[in-house]
């Protein structure tokens, strides 16, 4: 089989909705990342509990599924754990290989455009790192150190870790018949981890099942804690392999969502657009008020830390709805004209999401400096904004061409 051969067959299997939506979740997390953009008051977190971050999770859990359960099933439990290692292994380094091109790249930034009232290594926290690298060095390689911006790397590599767990439950005692043993460990992890949402029920809990995030100074937390976030990775996981059915396309479900996700549009503690049409409305003044006081009750429900109950029921909605949208094996997602180059384009970037990840860490705080430099018009915010999405679609071919290893010498045939 050829190399064209064997990339076609790899994309025949490949299911389309998987990479769109992932691409999709590329696109949102760029602009979501970029200082200084005001388009990141209109992505999907400005409108209900969810946001990029569980779309790029769940369907990291349903690649992982793809990637790495044939291998478990293939050549055993040992050999299946030991892949999962090595992709931890290179998450990890790509984590630090990050850190330090976002830290050199600002310094580098921060002497070309000297400024006493900008100093753009400080606008990320870094500026402690750097005064003080004896103190915040070794924790960064031992994960002891995590600042906020560089967080979700370090949370996949964990919820990497408890997939030999998983995979061990779903087969204890009898292969393939304990999938819901590994779902039940799952959601027994979410709740003891998440369990400052215990708190809307006054119940003591102890509320520190998470992993520090700084070595010195005050005391904080990983930002996305992987015991609770493990959740939804999972779920991608789990209905991947059918260990959760196929749910069914019945219009009062399609209603149900529908309804969840139009009521959580006032609810999000970061919608901006309902603020802004609250505040042009000084006459719904009382409704915002009641609904302001239930979100500071329902708090710790909504919370992206420990992935609040919310956040989940508020994805599960939205994501049946584009599922059906999408049809069965995305039939439904445009083909041919100018809305089937742009899926293609999209799908493109999911399929290589980790190189474009990594890549819109490092080219965000760059862009965000574009922005500032200009002063934040609006000319130069879309353009920031529509180049950066060209630059991402330039590293997916990129990615996909090396990865073709155009190199390799093919045998001639007999």
């Amino acid at each position: 089989m050829t190399p064209a051969e064997a990339a076609a067959l790899r994309e025949a299997r490949r299911d389309p909705r998987l990479d769109f939506f992932r691409g999709l979740g590329m696109f949102i997390i760029l602009s979501a990342h970029i200082p200084w953009n005001t388009w990141d008051s209109w992505i999907p977190a400005r409108f209900g509990y969810s946001d990029a971050t569980e779309i790029f999770v769940f369907c990291s859990g349903a690649a992982s599924a793809l990637a790495f359960y044939k291998i478990f099933e293939a050549r055993g439990w040992w050999i299946g754990t030991a892949r999962v290692a090595y992709r931890i292994w290179q998450l990890y380094w790509c984590h630090i290989a990050v850190f330090f091109t976002v830290l050199v790249t600002l310094m580098i930034v921060g002497r070309w455009l000297p400024d006493p009232d900008r100093d753009y290594v400080a606008v990320l926290n870094l500026r402690r790192f750097v005064n003080n690298p004896e103190g915040f060095l070794p924790p960064l390689f031992w994960l002891g150190y995590i600042p906020n911006y560089f967080d979700i790397l370090v949370m996949y590599m964990v919820v990497l870790a408890l997939m030999p767990i998983v995979v061990w439950l779903s087969t204890f005692r009898a292969p393939g018949a304990r999938p819901w043993l590994a779902m039940g460990f799952c959601v027994v992890v979410w709740a003891m981890a998440s369990q400052p949402w215990l708190a809307f029920l006054d119940v003591p809990v102890f509320t520190g099942f998470n992993l520090p995030a700084e070595p010195v100074g005050r005391p904080r937390t990983w930002f996305f804690n992987p015991f609770a976030w493990q959740l939804i990775f999972f779920t991608g996981f789990a209905f991947t392999l059918g260990w959760l059915p196929k749910p069914p396309t019945r219009w009062w479900l399609i209603l149900l969502c529908l309804a969840v996700v139009l009521i959580s549009i006032p609810l999000d503690p970061d919608g901006t657009p309902a603020r802004r049409f609250f505040e042009a409305r000084p006459d719904l003044a009382p409704i915002w008020e009641q609904i302001g006081a239930f979100k500071s009750s329902v708090r710790p429900l909504q919370s992206k830390t420990f992935f609040g109950l919310f956040r989940y029921l508020h994805f599960l909605a939205l994501a049946y709805l584009v599922w059906v949208a999408a049809g069965d094996h995305g039939h439904r997602l445009p083909k041919t004209g100018v809305l089937g180059v742009v899926v293609t384009l999209v799908r493109r970037v999911g399929q290589q999401a980790l190189a474009v990840f990594i890549f819109s860490l490092v080219s965000a705080r760059l862009l965000g400096v574009i922005i500032h430099e200009f002063d934040k018009q609006l000319w130069v915010i879309a353009l920031v904004n529509l180049g950066g999405y060209a630059m991402l679609i330039g590293v997916a071919y990129t990615a996909r061409w090396f990865k073709s290893n155009p190199w390799r010498i093919t045998p001639p045939k007999a």
